[in-house]
């Protein structure tokens, strides 16, 4: 039972791995190998982190240098496939409607890699600055810049949208 026990995390970020994964590659592909990569490293290790919040830092900087590796190595970099699937979560944020998802969604592809990476880990997932300086190796004034200038830039993109929601309709409109 322990060895499920340990293991459990692992199942658990599958999904949360696999948007963050999305947010930097923009291709499914890519990022279920570097999803499978992630939680195979961490099933081999003996010292796996048994406290959730540990465990799920650990994974999130291993997928991080998995990436960060698999750059180093190409010069090509890649498009987002016509295919894409919505990354875990995109589809229900219960405070959008359809439209406002979409613009925000379209928005945060047009940032750059770096920008969507610091994005997702501190307004998607929640990490604290502390947090996601841990998973990216860098400081958390580093990472607090990144925030601010990525949320900068991406206000400029999305006023700069020509995407419009329509006008709502009152009661009596209808």
């Amino acid at each position: 039972m322990r060895f499920l026990k340990k293991r459990d995390p692992t199942a658990r970020l599958a999904g949360e791995l696999k948007a963050y994964a999305l947010a930097m590659t923009r291709d499914p592909d890519i990022a279920d190998g570097l999803v499978q990569e992630t939680l195979a490293r961490m099933l081999d290790r003996k010292d796996l982190p048994e406290d959730g919040p540990l465990a799920k830092r650990h994974a999130f900087r291993t997928l991080h240098n998995l990436y960060s590796d698999n750059l180093q190595h190409q010069d090509v970099r890649r498009e987002r496939p016509a295919d894409h699937e919505p990354a875990a979560g995109e589809a229900e944020a219960g405070t959008f409607d359809a439209v406002d998802r979409l613009i925000a969604r379209n928005t945060f592809e047009l940032l750059s890699p770096d920008q969507r990476e610091i994005l997702f880990l501190v307004d998607v997932m929640g990490f604290t600055y502390d947090e996601a300086g841990e998973t990216l190796g860098v400081a958390r004034d580093a990472v607090m810049t990144r925030v601010s200038l990525a949320r900068a830039d991406m206000i400029r993109k999305l006023h700069e949208s020509p995407v419009r929601p329509l006008k709502r309709r009152g009661k009596n409109e209808q």
